[in-house]
């Protein structure tokens, strides 16, 4: 219910590897942590900007290896940090192309309504 996702939702993105529930009770129902939520918000809102499957495994793999409290060669860190980089830059893309789609519908929706309260046009006189 937090991650406002259907069921059938969650359990493909467990089909895919995206996320795996962290236990079963002992009836057999999934069990999430505080983790395996944030992990679904992130899944969340990445659908919505148009980002893939594969995308968003790359993503959660690069913020997996760098919450990983490992110490990482400062090589990999950067590389890791700049894929990050790119996922944010994506994504700033991916909201302004949604503000002009939004604009775009929102400019339309008011033709429409100033459709309907304008004033009809007198028919065409009709040829006698």
């Amino acid at each position: 219910a937090r991650t406002e996702l259907s069921l059938r939702t969650i359990r493909h993105y467990e089909e895919t590897g995206l996320v795996i529930p962290s236990a079963r009770s002992q009836g057999g129902f999934r069990l999430y942590t505080e983790a395996d939520v944030a992990r679904l918000m992130i899944i969340r809102r990445m659908k919505p900007l148009g980002f893939a499957l594969d995308e968003m495994r790359a993503l959660l793999e690069a913020t997996d290896r760098l919450d990983s409290g490992e110490e990482l060669p400062a090589g990999e860190r950067e590389a890791l940090l700049a894929r990050i980089r790119g996922f944010e830059q994506a994504a700033r893309r991916r909201v302004e192309d949604l503000r002009t789609q939004l604009a775009r519908a929102e400019e339309f929706a008011t033709t429409l309504a100033d459709r309907l309260t304008a004033p009809s046009a007198p028919a065409p006189a009709a040829d006698a």
